[in-house]
């Protein structure tokens, strides 16, 4: 069984409520991503320097969170974490202009040779239209949400399944959420965790039991 399993994909695919409910399935501690940034709304709206501001705010918060697990004890049991370090690249090369991209390269080949990898990676996927309704759905019950557009999202989605379709660093585990029903159910997460038993090397694609 892996020990360090990372969860990842584009806003609203369903992260968050997977690693929860993978993780009490599985008795593991559950690693969430520190969310709260405050240069994110700047960002969305556009305002100069936000995204540089943004990407930094980010990767120093992953950093430190990482580091910490790796000096605790946690780190020896089993982990189910909804998001990968690696995540941080996607997000810089498509939103930082080339100066600020140099500038962040340098930090993160300080950063992350000291970070703790997964052992298996979830990614999960979802078309552009379904994702900007989960995160409108989302945003209504948060109002302080900020909400990415529509145009960001779909070179984001972009950007995630080219970075995956490359990906090899560990053992990846693919799976199409079209006709998942967010709240995981119980018969989709055993289903799940049968495939997450049964990985090997390289990457497996899979579409959960919807019934």
């Amino acid at each position: 069984m892996f020990r360090h399993i990372a969860i990842e994909g584009p806003p609203g695919v369903g992260k968050t409520a997977l690693a929860e409910r993978l993780g009490a399935r599985l008795d593991a501690t559950v690693v969430l991503d520190e969310g709260d940034n405050p240069f994110l709304a700047g960002f969305y709206e556009g305002r100069a320097g936000a995204a540089f501001q943004a990407q930094l705010f980010f990767t120093l918060a992953r950093n430190r969170q990482q580091g910490a697990l790796r000096q605790s004890d946690l780190f020896s049991q089993l982990l189910v974490s909804n998001y990968l370090f690696d995540r941080d690249k996607i997000y810089a090369y498509l939103n930082l202009d080339d100066d600020e991209l140099f500038i962040y390269q340098k930090l993160y080949e300080l950063l992350a040779p000291d970070l703790p990898s997964p052992d298996l990676v979830v990614y999960l996927q979802a078309p552009v239209d379904l994702l900007l309704r989960r995160l409108r759905e989302r945003a209504r019950g948060e109002s302080t949400l900020p909400l990415p557009g529509g145009q960001y999202v779909r070179e984001l989605n972009e950007a995630y399944n080219h970075y995956f379709f490359h990906y090899t660093a560990t053992p990846l585990l693919t799976i199409e959420t079209s006709q998942v029903d967010l709240s995981w159910s119980d018969e989709t997460v055993a289903d799940l965790e049968r495939q997450v038993r049964s990985m090997g090397k390289g990457t497996r694609y899979y579409v959960p039991r919807t019934q």
